[in-house]
């Protein structure tokens, strides 16, 4: 045997295998949103399953969240306050499903999520793309983050540092705060331009101007409504419904009041039915 030529064959079949890697295909969706998209769910009540599922996905999914350097999709360690009114050390929201799905479908390809979120924060305030600090103090978030600015100096970032990558979609879970009354009517009330605003703003700032958004129906009255609208006049928004039907597919338990948010098997839940709408639709 020529082992010189083996040796050639070798290298040339490394370059290759390197050069595969890197031209990867990387699929990218962006989530924002307050604590529900942020996550309650408790990583204790996984499955093996679940882990097993997880760690599999950890091979080609990324997740950068809250400004952190890009680490494999895993569940996150709680901050100490929000630990202790769970009681869990370890939480998680709509992306690690989202991610698992998408893993199993897309083997081949890189997923990366990019998520900003925070809990308690209104669209009228901290998420306005107009932001003011009059329409931040009515909401008692005039020293809270600009977040809608954080979000897109974040998700560019992130994308400076990738190659070869598409911007697939946004997910959305936010509008408890805005259906709040004690802030008066206006949140609520101007609730569907501001989404309509914020949507046109991030396809404007990331330079797709028919990216697809996925919303989630949380709060009630005309945040709801305005979620239904906004889904009806723009063919690439969808919204996955709630319904107080316990039989319904759309019915997701929450933990009890005073705690709220949604259990692990409804978060597990609303991270599947991301990835469903996005299949379905887009």
């Amino acid at each position: 045997m020529n082992y010189k030529f083996l040796i050639i064959i070798c290298f040339f079949l490394g370059l290759t295998n390197i050069n595969s890697q890197e031209n990867k295909k990387t699929k990218v969706f962006l989530l924002a949103g307050q604590s529900n998209m942020d996550g309650r769910a408790k990583a204790s009540g996984l499955s093996e399953i679940d882990k097993k599922r997880l760690k599999a996905a950890q091979n080609n999914v990324t997740l950068y969240y809250n400004f952190s350097e890009g680490k494999p999709l895993d569940t996150a360690k709680a901050e100490k306050h929000t630990g202790k009114k769970f009681g869990a050390d370890y939480l998680f929201g709509p992306e690690l499903f989202f991610g698992i799905k998408m893993s199993e479908k897309y083997p081949d390809h890189n997923i990366v999520l990019i998520k900003r979120s925070k809990g308690g924060m209104s669209l009228y305030g901290a998420w306005n793309p107009d932001w003011s600090i009059e329409k931040a103090t009515l909401m008692n978030e005039q020293k809270q983050p600009k977040l809608y600015s954080e979000f897109i100096q974040y998700s560019k970032k992130v994308l400076e540092n990738l190659s070869n990558y598409e911007i697939c979609g946004m997910l959305w879970v936010q509008g408890e705060t805005d259906s709040s009354k004690r802030f008066g009517t206006k949140p609520a009330n101007t609730y569907e331009s501001n989404l309509k605003k914020l949507i046109s703003c991030v396809r404007k700032d990331i330079n797709q101007p028919n990216l697809p958004f996925l919303l989630f129906q949380v709060g009630h009255g005309e945040v709801v409504e305005g979620m239904k609208n906004t889904a009806k006049e723009d063919k690439n928004v969808v919204l996955i419904p709630q319904e107080k039907d316990r039989n319904s597919k759309f019915y997701f338990e929450r933990n009890p009041m005073p705690l709220g948010h949604y259990t692990t098997k409804s978060m597990k839940k609303i991270g599947t039915l991301f990835y469903d709408y996005f299949m379905k639709n887009f």
